[in-house]
């Protein structure tokens, strides 16, 4: 009988330290895996806050850019919009609009970090109807587009690239 209760309390002893040893383990564990995911959340911020930095130098490019696009002179001002995006790839994305109107007249340029370029560009079809060089068209295609306007429209138009009707 003496055996059976020396037996009994070495197993719960040894289920006491088991015990005691996994949880210290797992306490440990989730130490070091909240420390990692601050120091990946670190890392991000630094790599965010260094894309919107870059972003900001790069702004008078993205304006030059914008400008040689605009043959009319239909730009008065340009806005970006706050924060950049970092796409997978790499690349810094803007965005910002023309003359106050987010709405129509919208644009995203994507920046190469480690060339220090604007790459590729986009703008919204009202931005870009606006830089149109119709001389490179037939007189009925400029017509027909015009055609396709309200009167309000139209005469919106023809005064943003510097036509009166």
């Amino acid at each position: 009988m003496g055996n059976k209760i020396s037996i009994i309390i070495v197993l719960i002893i040894i289920t006491i330290i088991s015990v005691t040893l996994i949880l210290l383990n797992g306490k440990q564990s989730q130490t070091n895996e909240s420390g990692g995911k601050a120091i990946l959340e670190e890392k991000e911020k630094n790599e965010q806050q260094k894309a919107e930095e870059f972003a900001e130098e790069m702004k008078p490019n993205i304006e030059k850019r914008l400008r040689k696009m605009d043959i009319h002179n239909f730009i008065e001002t340009i806005s970006f919009k706050k924060g950049v995006t970092i796409n997978p790839m790499g690349y810094i994305r803007i965005r910002g609009y023309v003359n106050g109107e987010p709405e129509r007249f919208e644009f995203s340029a994507s920046l190469e970090y480690r060339s220090k370029e604007v790459g590729s560009m986009s703008i919204s079809s009202d931005l870009s109807d606006r830089f149109e060089n119709w001389d490179d068209f037939d007189p009925q295609v400029k017509e027909d587009f015009l055609n396709s306007l309200s009167k309000k429209e139209r005469e919106q138009y023809l005064k943003d690239i510097g036509e009166k009707e």
